[in-house]
């Protein structure tokens, strides 16, 4: 058996050709084929408001400039109520160490605080009852992960909002990271569609990949007008316009965060296939929960009915010998990884580190095996029977 990878790259069959049609046509930066790819994601996710980007780690970093601004909401045609206080430089956003950095990077890229939220040992998500304790008056953000794909309780979330909103007076807003996520369901509805905003990868190695790219969904129509100025320097490409060059006023400066034609194209060409990619990760989620559920040294993580994970990756916890349970699986060719450090660990966040007990007796036990589309039947059987011959 040739060395099965932990990742690997989708694309369809179809992506150089329409490329080519790109590259040729002499227009390659943000133009007709990133609003058609946004309109497929609409249609995909359930949800208008969304805006692409060049990554999932400039929508975080957009979603936290943005909060930083008050928010009003009009009654009546003219009377207006302020419902987000906006963003100041020492507000704390509570966040899990179990991510990718580029979750926790855009924190300090906006010069706000973390404080960090231990982690559930049941699903590897952010505890939320240690989410309810730290909540405080300068919490402003809650930013959560789904681990895997595998979505955090998204009603329990809510109500500690509202619960601190009657404490403190406002609502903490809420981001999500779907990065792990496409096509993973909270109450049979596609995360992105529960009231928070919400962020997604379209990094190489994810279920869908522009070669890099992300999107940001946002709960209202206000934050997504101002998503599409600010993505691009916060001019107005529609309406903004002296001449062919010349933008009249800026009112609000913005980023460079846009996605081009080219990244667009090879996204909507293989979102074709969305479906059947996030079903092979499932089947095979299954299958390992099937043949793995009753090994010993082996604990195999929470599934909940009203929730379905798309699998990005499969963890476990290796109860004993973990670095002997790699090296095992690697004569065996077969790769796993822990996949992510914990954030915490890093001397950038050296101030902001805490007591997180069941972070530090989870992570030495972390293991992430191959679940996706290129493990066939044959290569999930052969990945039990390693598994099964112990270490």
């Amino acid at each position: 058996m040739s060395m099965i990878p932990l990742f690997s790259v989708w694309m369809n069959k179809n992506v150089h050709k329409e490329v080519q049609k790109v590259l040729e046509s002499g227009f390659i930066g943000q133009g007709p084929k990133v609003e058609e790819f946004e309109s497929v994601l609409k249609d995909y996710i359930g949800n208008p408001y969304i805006s692409t980007m060049n990554s999932a780690t400039s929508a975080e970093h957009l979603a936290l400039h943005m909060l930083k601004k008050p928010m009003w909401e009009t009654f009546d045609g003219c009377a207006q109520k302020q419902i987000w206080s906006g963003l100041e430089k020492d507000d704390e956003v509570l966040c899990t160490p179990l991510t990718c950095t580029a979750t926790n990077w855009p924190v300090l890229a906006n010069n706000l605080k973390i404080k960090w939220v231990d982690i559930d040992e049941r699903n590897l998500n952010m505890d939320l009852d240690d989410l309810e304790r730290k909540i405080t008056k300068k919490t402003k953000v809650i930013f959560l992960v789904h681990w895997g794909g595998y979505p955090v309780d998204l009603d329990r979330v809510k109500k500690i909002v509202e619960k601190s909103e009657l404490k403190f007076g406002f609502k903490p807003m809420v981001i999500e990271d779907c990065a792990h996520a496409m096509g993973s369901t909270y109450k049979n509805q596609r995360l992105g569609n529960h009231g928070n905003i919400c962020t997604y990868s379209f990094q190489a190695i994810k279920h869908i990949t522009s070669v890099d790219g992300g999107m940001l969904i946002l709960p209202n129509q206000e934050l997504y007008n101002k998503s599409k100025l600010l993505r691009w320097y916060g001019i107005d490409r529609e309406t903004n316009k002296k001449d062919f060059r010349c933008e009249a006023d800026v009112p609000e400066w913005g980023f460079k965060f846009h996605m081009n034609d080219v990244n667009a194209t090879v996204g909507m060409e293989n979102f074709k296939d969305v479906d059947k990619i996030v079903r092979k990760h499932q089947e095979n989620a299954e299958y390992f929960d099937e043949n793995l559920k009753s090994l010993d040294g082996i604990t195999l993580l929470e599934r909940k009915p009203d929730r379905k994970s798309s699998f990005w990756i499969y963890s476990m916890l290796i109860n004993h010998r973990r670095q002997d349970f790699m090296n095992h699986m690697k004569e065996q060719n077969v790769m796993v990884s822990q996949v992510h450090e914990r954030n915490d660990i890093h001397s950038c966040v050296r101030e902001f580190r805490s007591n997180l007990p069941t972070l530090d007796k989870v992570t030495p036990k972390l293991i992430s095996i191959p679940v996706g589309w290129w493990v066939g039947e044959i290569g999930r059987e052969y990945i039990v029977h390693a598994i099964k011959k112990g270490w």
